[in-house]
């Protein structure tokens, strides 16, 4: 359970890292986006590495360290609790550059960390796996059961393709099924053409663990830069 002060502490650290990842120079974000195998050199790599040093700098308390390090091994991989990613001879993954919050959305006092991921086809996932010229978003939410039919608003991703300035906004459903146990894990395929893609992921999101169990919550923004060929 993630608690509600140490969810602050939470994201506060990783904004810190974050904004010092992407203090890089503009030109970074023309750079395709990392395939898995390359994403120890990736700009989503350095902000974990920040968090991490932030972590042993800080010296926080035990249940908020605690904290920090299921959200830096859940956002890298080691520690599970979203959909498998695919093999490294898979399709080329974005992560969005940073976790965002969804308050009270695992119960009154207990925050969700979300995180976000882009494909840019041709890929076999997510389901049914977009195209050439389009990107497929998915997005998880740790700590979260089974989202109800029903979203409203739902989680949104608004893109714009900054070569061709085409732009949309794509809403994240559970119609591909990615993770029926939970956590709750969100999807879609946009049509946003060839280019330098930017984007950004934020709304609500409803779950339910029973009949009479309705929980909704919003979630921050976060922001994702990546290349569909």
């Amino acid at each position: 359970m993630l608690r509600t002060r140490g969810s602050r502490f939470v994201i506060a650290a990783l904004t810190i890292a974050a904004s010092a990842s992407l203090a890089a120079p503009p030109a970074a974000i023309a750079e395709p986006a990392p395939a898995p195998a390359e994403i120890a050199d990736s700009p989503q790599a350095a902000i974990l590495a920040q968090a991490r040093t932030l972590l042993a700098t800080l010296n926080p308390p035990a249940q908020l360290k605690a904290t920090l390090e299921k959200v830096i091994t859940f956002l890298d991989g080691s520690g599970g609790g979203g959909p498998e990613l695919p093999p490294l001879d898979g399709p080329v993954i974005s992560q969005f550059f940073y976790p965002t919050l969804g308050k009270g959305c695992i119960g009154s006092t207990s925050d969700s960390v979300g995180a976000a991921l882009a494909v840019p086809g041709p890929a076999a996932l997510p389901p049914p796996g977009p195209k050439a010229g389009q990107t497929g978003f998915v997005f998880t939410a740790l700590g979260t059961k089974s989202p109800t039919p029903q979203q409203n608003p739902p989680i949104t991703v608004q893109w714009v393709n900054l070569d061709t300035r085409k732009s949309g906004s794509t809403p994240l459903t559970d119609e591909a099924k990615i993770n029926p146990d939970g956590p709750v894990t969100l999807s879609a395929v946009a049509d946003t053409g060839s280019g330098r893609i930017a984007a950004v992921l934020s709304g609500s999101l409803s779950t339910t663990t029973g009949a009479a169990d309705l929980t909704t919550c919003s979630f921050l923004p976060t922001l994702g830069f990546f290349t569909v060929a």
